[in-house]
C-alpha cells in the first residue's frame, strides 16, 4: 500500500507519517530527506512535478517489495497527486496559509481524498487511520499506547463524574 501525507507546509504532514510509519511498520518517505539526498531545491512547478516523480518511484520500489509506504510531502497540484498516484490519500487539511507564499498559490484543495485530517493531534489521528486501513495488535508497552492510557487516567483524574460513575457502577 502507497499512502501519501499532504497538506500545506506546517500541517503536520511529518509529525503524522512519524506516528503512523511505526504502527503500520512501514517504510517512511520524508519529503525533505529525499530532497537532500537528491540535492533538489527546486521549487517551481516543474520541480515539484520532478519531485512527485521520484517520490513515486521511490515508493513504488518499496511497496513492490511488499512494504507499506507512507510519503509525507505537500502535493500540491493535482497533476502532482496523479504522477505519485497513492492507494490512500490523507489530506492534513489544518492550517488555511503555509508559509511559503509560493506554495500557498499553487496549493490546490484534493477533491478526492479517503481521510481529512482537520485537527493537530497526530497521536489520536494516526491511531483512527490504522484503525481503517489495517488491523494491527495493539500493545500495551508501545509509547503511543503507554501515551494514550496516561491520557486517559490524566482525563478520569479531572473528571469528577468519572468518581461518581464508578461508585454506581456505570
Amino acid at each position: 500500500m502507497k499512502i501519501l501525507i499532504m497538506g500545506l507546509p506546517g500541517a503536520g504532514k511529518t509529525t503524522l507519517a512519524s506516528r503512523l510509519v511505526p504502527i503500520l511498520n512501514a517504510k517512511w518517505l520524508n519529503n525533505d530527506e529525499v530532497r537532500k539526498k537528491a540535492n533538489d531545491w527546486d521549487f517551481s512547478s516543474e520541480g515539484r512535478i520532478k519531485q512527485a516523480r521520484r517520490m513515486a518511484d521511490l515508493a513504488d520500489r518499496y511497496k513492490s517489495e511488499g512494504n507499506i509506504v507512507i510519503a509525507d510531502f505537500v502535493c500540491p497540484t493535482k497533476e502532482a497527486r496523479e504522477i505519485f498516484n497513492p492507494d490512500l490519500l490523507i489530506w492534513l487539511d489544518t492550517i488555511k496559509e503555509g508559509r511559503f507564499e509560493d506554495t500557498n498559490k499553487m496549493f490546490i484543495k484534493p477533491e478526492k481524498f479517503d481521510f481529512r485530517v482537520t485537527t493537530k493531534n497526530a497521536d489520536i489521528w494516526a491511531i483512527k487511520i490504522a484503525d481503517q486501513i489495517a488491523s494491527y495488535k495493539w500493545d500495551n508497552k508501545k509509547p503511543i499506547a503507554k501515551m494514550m492510557i496516561a491520557l486517559s487516567e490524566d482525563t478520569q483524574k479531572k473528571d469528577p463524574a468519572t468518581k461518581i460513575r464508578k461508585k454506581i457502577n456505570v
